[in-house]
């Protein structure tokens, strides 16, 4: 079975951005006090809450866009930009863009429904997985890609809640050291995606021509 390049370009894309594999570790480590029921209940609500917020941005970024009199190609760049520091904190395994903060952590541990934030926003739907979104669909050359891209997201947010649902044995799977060479080979394979957004945003800027 013959896959076209840009859907597999938009998967890994998306998988990495997402990183169903960090959200699960990050998702053990919250709810470790919750009782199973609760913990389904937020896997299920914080996925479809980031499902909902990554499909808004698809089909209405490049709109955005427009109205703010932003070219694609300057956002392009500007997406890659953002993609590339993402890798380099993945790759040199830091906590990336889509992660949250000891603060964030700290508010998600009191008393209270996570499943928005920090789960859904910025775990799962961070600034990284949000910019990679619209540059996929900026790209995108007919609507069959266009449902290339969505359904690239549908399977990313499928793995990402299948991945919560098996995080306790993930975390004793992979340990630190499996989640760490997961974050740093996710962080390469990135780079090179972010690059070649800056180098297609380049290549179509004014000034090249």
């Amino acid at each position: 079975m013959h896959v076209p390049p840009s859907i597999l370009s938009s998967f890994v894309t998306l998988l990495v951005t997402i990183g169903p594999v960090e959200t699960a570790i990050v998702f053990a480590g919250l709810t470790a006090r919750n009782h199973r029921e609760e913990r389904r209940s937020l896997a299920v609500r914080s996925t479809g809450v980031a499902g909902l917020v990554l499909l808004m941005f698809a089909l209405g970024g490049n709109v955005t866009l427009a109205l703010l009199h932003i070219s694609v190609p300057a956002f392009r760049v500007a997406g890659g930009l953002l993609l590339f520091l993402q890798a380099l904190t993945l790759t040199f395994s830091s906590p990336g863009l889509s992660s949250i903060s000891e603060g964030e952590r700290q508010d998600a541990e009191r008393p209270g429904d996570i499943a928005v934030f920090p789960l859904a926003f910025p775990l799962i739907a961070g600034p990284g997985s949000l910019s990679a979104v619209v540059l996929l669909m900026g790209r995108t050359a007919s609507w069959i890609e266009a449902a290339g891209v969505i359904a690239m997201i549908m399977i990313c947010l499928t793995l990402t809640y299948g991945a919560m649902r098996a995080s306790d044995r993930l975390v004793l799977v992979l340990g630190e050291t499996g989640a760490d060479v997961v974050r740093r080979l996710s962080g390469v394979l990135l780079a090179g995606l972010a690059v070649q957004f800056i180098f297609d945003g380049l290549e179509r800027a004014p000034f090249m021509h």
